[in-house]
């Protein structure tokens, strides 16, 4: 008993070590750019994509060209945009499905100032809407005494799912007013998170050796 104890325990953490070692995807980026107003200022925002073992997205709006994404604090700008958007699609075999991700924003809203958020995630295969939310951060101070803060968004997905397309769009706005008001994002990214298929798979094969070894019994 002890024997096959060790033998299951072997195989199970071959099975997750080789799972999250092969497993890889394409992600495509289709846009990163945002609008600064005014005058009217396209601005290209920089990425950070990895493959693997899982997509993780990364938008760097605090170094984008020519400007930030920053409206207020002393610049000419009163308000703006940003927009994201990208497809994953599976590179391997073993990359399984998706069941969500953890939603990074990080940013500034001091005084009177706010960003607003908006984010879908759709199948590709039938244009299904898998995840479609939207959000705020306003208000003096709202991070803090600087009024710099950075949240996790847990999201999950209404069906797993490998190829998708992710839209994402950013507003921020600050009173002409109070020109000493300050609406800023620093990072916007995307870490997301696998089904356990592999497991799911492994657990239904162990149930089939009890079973037999039961009959032989």
């Amino acid at each position: 008993m002890m024997m096959i104890r060790r033998m299951m325990t072997s195989v199970m953490v071959a099975s997750v070590l080789a799972t999250g070692a092969f497993a890889s995807w394409n992600v495509t980026v289709l846009n990163s750019s945002g609008v600064l107003n005014p005058p009217s200022t396209v601005v290209s925002v920089p990425t950070i994509v990895t493959t693997s073992p899982l997509p993780q997205i990364t938008f760097l709006t605090a170094v984008a060209t020519p400007n930030p994404i920053l409206v207020g604090d002393g610049t000419a700008f009163t308000n703006g945009t940003f927009s994201g958007a990208y497809s994953i699609a599976p590179a391997s075999s073993s990359a399984g499905m998706l069941t969500g991700f953890n939603f990074v924003i990080a940013g500034v809203v001091d005084g009177s100032a706010m960003i607003v958020w908006q984010k879908k995630v759709i199948r590709n295969s039938d244009n299904a809407i898998l995840y479609n939310d939207s959000g705020m951060f306003a208000g003096s101070g709202f991070g803090g005494t600087d009024g710099a803060f950075s949240v996790v968004i847990p999201a999950m997905l209404s069906a797993p799912a490998n190829d998708v397309t992710v839209f994402e769009n950013f507003l921020l706005f600050v009173l002409p007013t109070n020109p000493v008001s300050t609406a800023g994002l620093l990072l916007v990214e995307q870490d997301w998170v696998p089904e356990p298929a592999s497991m799911i798979a492994l657990s239904s094969g162990l149930v089939g050796l009890l079973a037999l070894r039961r009959r032989k019994r």
